[in-house]
């Protein structure tokens, strides 16, 4: 496995999350039973405000298995997490933030659940309330399950930054993910199956959070803008309708005059060109949003196709084929196979406005 984490304000927390994470390194034993090791824990440098860079260079110089990468300037949670993405070598990887809210004792929860449904991303479900108020809750869930309904495959209810992804679907999205681009639609493009597990979350301790509404607001934005051209079709469907509708409603209009249903002066005529003029601009709209709809989809970087290997040579099959269960018991470190090489780090992600909101929160 390799661990990403994004460091922002990780100063007072990042030195005890990675000590936890040390623990398992030698071996790990999920509740499942299986065993698996951590390879490499990489943290991604987003350049925040409190001298997180100092503790990075320090965990670097006392761990070989720490793999520090520098950003030129604060790029926001989602940019750094694909960059920690793209310098990642192992079969499995595990996104988490650095505040300590997440558990490293639950990696073993996620893969359990990863090999149980043979599925390629888990995300972490919060089985205890997040540690926010109630409005704050509240609007966090109404906003993706708005999302839910937009973007059509992307099971934005279950977002979380505690993730646990495939290595080859993680690279592969890393590399091809465009500016602006919310990473877990990305990953919902190409995701062969995605289910989650109950976690427990922490508290975060007592650092203050950076976001206040307007941040939330343009993160909430952002997840839309990035969820999919579904309201482009809307625009080309309701055009298509007023094509429709309007002869028809004409013909009532004309239908009506002749029956001296009305007596206004010029309204019938009136209505018949309104009526053709809105259909015509709805339509000529409709043709336009496809257009966008499509050049969206290239400049977000949605691919046509992903190839990966047979799902049987890699760690989802591993325990079906002969010789079951994890080769190697003495040895953990044998359990994971040579992973395919990482995909080159992409250098075209743009700063978003904000960085992404905290686990179980939007």
């Amino acid at each position: 496995m390799s661990v990403v984490v994004p460091v922002y304000q990780g100063a007072r927390t990042l030195a005890d999350v990675v000590g936890e994470i040390a623990v398992l390194r030698e071996q790990g034993r999920t509740p499942g039973g299986r065993l698996f090791v951590v390879d490499e824990v990489v943290l991604v440098d987003d350049c925040g405000p409190d001298g997180s860079d100092t503790v990075i260079r320090d965990l670097a110089a006392r761990h070989p298995w720490v793999r520090p990468v520098w950003l030129s300037r604060n790029f926001g949670q989602h940019a750094a997490t694909l960059a920690g993405i793209s310098a990642s070598g192992g079969e499995w990887v595990v996104t988490m933030d650095e505040d300590g809210q997440h558990d490293p004792g639950a990696i073993g929860v996620l893969l359990d659940r990863a090999l149980d449904a043979q599925a390629d991303v888990v995300y972490a479900r919060p089985s205890n309330p997040p540690p926010h108020g109630f409005r704050r809750n509240l609007a966090s869930r109404g906003a993706k399950w708005f999302v839910t309904k937009m973007a059509r495959g992307a099971p934005a209810a279950d977002f979380n930054s505690f993730r646990l992804v495939l290595g080859e679907v993680a690279r592969s999205v890393a590399a091809y993910a465009g500016p602006g681009i919310y990473l877990d639609v990305a990953i919902s493009w190409v995701a062969r199956r995605v289910t989650t597990a109950p976690v427990r979350m922490r508290d975060e301790g007592d650092r203050p959070s950076g976001y206040d509404l307007r941040r939330l607001l343009s993160h909430f934005w952002r997840l839309v803008l990035s969820s999919g051209t579904t309201p482009l079709r809307w625009v080309s469907v309701t055009g298509i309708g007023a094509v429709v509708l309007a002869p028809l409603i004409a013909v009532v209009l004309v239908a009506g005059k002749a029956a001296r249903w009305w007596q206004a002066p010029g309204w019938t005529s009136t209505m018949v060109l309104l009526m053709a003029a809105t259909g015509a601009i709805l339509f000529a709209l409709g043709v336009i949003a496809e257009y966008v709809g499509m050049s969206v989809n290239m400049a977000m970087g949605k691919p046509l196709y992903l190839p990966v290997r047979d799902r049987m040579d890699g760690p989802l099959g591993r325990e079906t084929r002969s010789g079951a269960d994890v080769p190697a018991a003495t040895d953990p470190r044998a359990a994971v196979a040579s992973a395919p090489p990482s995909a080159p780090p992409t250098a075209h992600h743009p700063a978003p406005e904000t960085r992404d909101a905290p686990a179980g929160t939007g």
